[in-house]
């Protein structure tokens, strides 16, 4: 990847930024995915400066304009309701994760409600049955809620960052997430 702070914030470096919130859970799985990537920590480093710098600009554009300038056109954007709630739900490919696809949902005006990993409509989820089958990175907030259902909602420490609360194997446990993707499990106190 390797680039100078010219190059186009494109979606390689759009990964980077994810991939530095999720290294705070998985340091080694994040650091295998940036090898793959092709790009050095200072290049991440200099991709999530990049990023914070766009986001916190007084001449930011919106966060929908924002990612299709960094992303591209979407694959797909559909209607979408949730409750009586009426949105848009906008997907990208990323490369790091064949089988998912990075989501943004977003309200008429363009204002974004969510943006997080899930599922690839035509690609296979994980089969969730037991409190061993939830490794890191291997599922998303909904496939973990639908599979244990009823799972509660947690605040997470970040705005990047979701939680779990639900029973699996007999037990309570807590899952994290970054960017809706899977970090950790733990049991509930």
């Amino acid at each position: 990847m390797t680039g100078t702070p010219t190059t186009p914030f494109g979606p390689d470096a759009f990964q980077l930024v994810l991939l530095r919130r999720m290294a705070d859970f998985q340091p080694d799985l994040a650091d295998e995915a940036r090898r793959r990537l092709g790009a050095s920590l200072a290049e991440q480093r200099e991709a999530n400066r990049r990023w914070q710098a766009m986001v916190r600009s007084p001449r930011a554009r919106g966060a929908l304009a924002r990612y299709r300038s960094v992303l591209g056109p979407p694959e797909s954007a559909e209607p979408r309701r949730i409750g009586d709630l009426e949105c848009e739900a906008l997907l990208w490919p990323v490369s790091l994760w064949p089988d998912l696809r990075f989501e943004v949902l977003a309200a008429r005006n363009g204002a974004v409600w969510n943006e997080w990993l899930v599922r690839a409509p035509d690609a296979r989820g994980p089969v969730l049955e037991s409190a061993g089958d939830l490794r890191p990175w291997s599922a998303t907030v909904d496939e973990v809620a639908r599979a244990f259902a009823p799972a509660r909602p947690l605040e997470g420490s970040a705005p990047t960052r979701w939680g779990l609360a639900f029973t699996a194997s007999g037990r309570a446990m807590a899952a994290e997430f970054t960017y809706g993707l899977l970090q950790r499990v733990r049991d509930a106190a």
